[in-house]
């Protein structure tokens, strides 16, 4: 007799519709994963991604949810589980842009508190509840991806609300690597720097004069793809003797230079 292949390794893209999250989920699928994405509304943006991971040898299913409503949480993570019948990877993706960019000092308490809840009150319960799941099973190998930003230590005082959001993003990291090691659970932060997203389309010109000028050492827009990979080295156990560590995607905008 032969033994049942074993079972492809899953993963979970919230906010995987477009943008950083298709990047991310077309990257796993490339590498052998089936990919559940989540996000907000189920339209012809979602129909794209999920035929790109078909075509790219993943298994494909989409689970519509809101990461900032804590009461969706524990169904999303029961439907993850059974779309593929089980979960190695957490990618904390989804997240909000400042609707519009001003002065810190015109920052509203409204504008605050959303950017607070979907980028980082979300994704640290998301977290929280697969977390004590993964903990009720035997330790194995698993990880948790969380999308930061360069804003994370690169202030912008045109929109301060994210910046405070994504640097929470980053304590999370290493307070859940400290919590989860014992687990077998790797948890990692990519700081994603000027990346071609719907999200940076409006300021898309200014961003061209800001590369050009070599705002950073490497001369080009990020992809998608380029944040895929790096999530994809992190999750497949690439770095074994690490967690809590950040993974700069910026071209080497963070590096200081005189």
């Amino acid at each position: 007799m032969t033994s049942a292949p074993a079972p492809r390794p899953r993963v979970l893209v919230t906010g995987g519709r477009r943008g950083i999250g298709r990047g991310i989920a077309w990257a796993f699928a490339e590498n052998g994963y089936d990919v559940v994405v989540n996000d907000l509304v189920e339209d012809a943006l979602v129909a794209e991604t999920l035929t790109g991971i078909h075509d790219r040898g993943g298994g494909a299913a989409f689970l519509p949810g809101d990461i900032a409503d804590l009461g969706q949480h524990a169904g999303l993570i029961e439907r993850a589980f059974a779309a593929f019948g089980g979960l190695e990877v957490l990618v904390n993706n989804a997240g909000i842009q400042v609707a519009k960019r001003q002065d810190m000092l015109e920052t509203t308490p409204e504008s605050f508190d959303a950017l607070m809840a979907t980028n980082l009150r979300g994704p640290f319960f998301l977290t929280q509840k697969l977390a004590k799941r993964w903990l009720a099973e035997p330790p194995r190998a698993r990880a948790v991806i969380n999308i930061a930003s360069v804003n994370s230590a690169m202030p912008a005082i045109n929109r301060a609300e994210y910046c405070i959001s994504k640097t929470g993003v980053s304590m999370m990291t290493e307070l859940f690597a400290v919590r989860l090691a014992e687990a077998g659970v790797g948890v990692f932060e990519i700081r994603p720097g000027i990346i071609r997203t719907d999200m940076t389309a409006g300021v898309r010109d200014a961003y061209d004069r800001m590369i050009a000028d070599g705002v950073a050492p490497v001369r080009r827009w990020g992809e998608p793809k380029d944040i895929g990979r790096a999530a994809v080295a992190l999750a497949r156990g690439d770095f074994q003797f690490s967690t809590g560590s950040v993974v700069h995607v910026d071209g080497g905008l963070h590096i200081h230079r005189l």
